[in-house]
C-alpha cells in the first residue's frame, strides 16, 4: 500500500491513482464527509474484493460518484425533465440519488435493487479522480460495515492496513455525516 502526500494531488498522483483504479486496485480517497474507497465499476474483480475488504454482501448495492452527469449515464436512465430538474440542481453536491439502472448495469453495483444510488461529487479531489479516470468511481465508505467511517488517511491504513492498493491523502469535507440518500422518482429520504 502506497500513501500519497497530504494536500491537494498533484497531476501525476492524480494520474497514478488513475492508473491504479484502471488495473483493478482498490483505492481510498477523502470525500464530502469521510474517506471513501473506490474502484473501476464495470470491473468486477476489483468490486468483489472491495466488498470483502469492507464486509459487506453485495445484495445491499452501492454507490457510484462522478465529476459530472455524463459520467453516470452509461449506469442509469434519466427520469423525465420535471424529476431530473431537482436532482441535477443538487449537484455537484453530498446528494445521493438513487436512479433507474440502465439495463446493462452490472447486478454488483445495485445488488437486489432495480436502482443505482449515484451522486456528483463537490469534493475537488473525488472529482478530479474521477475526471483523471475518466469515468465514474465506486464509493463507499472506508472501514468495515458496522464500524465507524474514517476521516483520514491514518485512519484508513489503521483500520484497512495493506487491503487498499493507494490512499490518495486530502481532507475531507466539512461535513458531519456520510451523504443523504433520497429515491429520483419520489423524493422520498432514504438516509438522512
Amino acid at each position: 500500500m502506497v500513501t500519497e502526500s497530504a494536500g491537494f494531488p498533484g497531476r501525476h498522483k492524480l494520474r497514478r491513482a488513475a492508473r491504479c483504479i484502471r488495473g483493478g486496485g482498490i483505492l481510498a480517497y477523502p470525500t464530502e464527509a469521510v474517506y471513501g474507497l473506490g474502484c473501476d465499476p464495470w470491473d468486477r474483480v476489483a468490486v468483489q474484493r472491495l466488498l470483502a475488504i469492507k464486509q459487506r454482501p453485495e445484495h445491499k448495492g452501492l454507490i457510484l460518484i462522478a465529476a459530472d452527469f455524463a459520467q453516470l449515464a452509461p449506469f442509469v436512465e434519466p427520469l423525465g425533465a420535471a424529476l431530473m430538474q431537482p436532482i441535477l440542481a443538487t449537484w455537484p453536491g453530498p446528494n445521493t440519488w438513487l436512479l433507474p439502472a440502465r439495463a446493462g448495469t452490472p447486478g454488483w453495483l445495485r445488488g437486489r435493487h432495480v436502482t443505482l444510488a449515484v451522486r456528483v461529487t463537490a469534493h475537488p479531489i473525488a472529482a478530479a479522480l474521477c475526471t483523471a479516470a475518466g469515468s465514474a468511481l465506486v464509493s463507499t465508505s472506508a472501514n468495515i460495515s458496522h464500524r465507524p467511517p474514517v476521516r483520514t488517511h491514518l485512519q484508513v491504513r489503521s483500520a484497512l492496513g495493506s487491503q487498499v492498493d493507494l490512499i490518495l491523502a486530502g481532507r475531507c469535507g466539512t461535513r458531519a455525516r456520510p451523504s443523504s440518500i433520497r429515491d429520483g422518482r419520489t423524493g422520498v429520504v432514504i438516509r438522512v
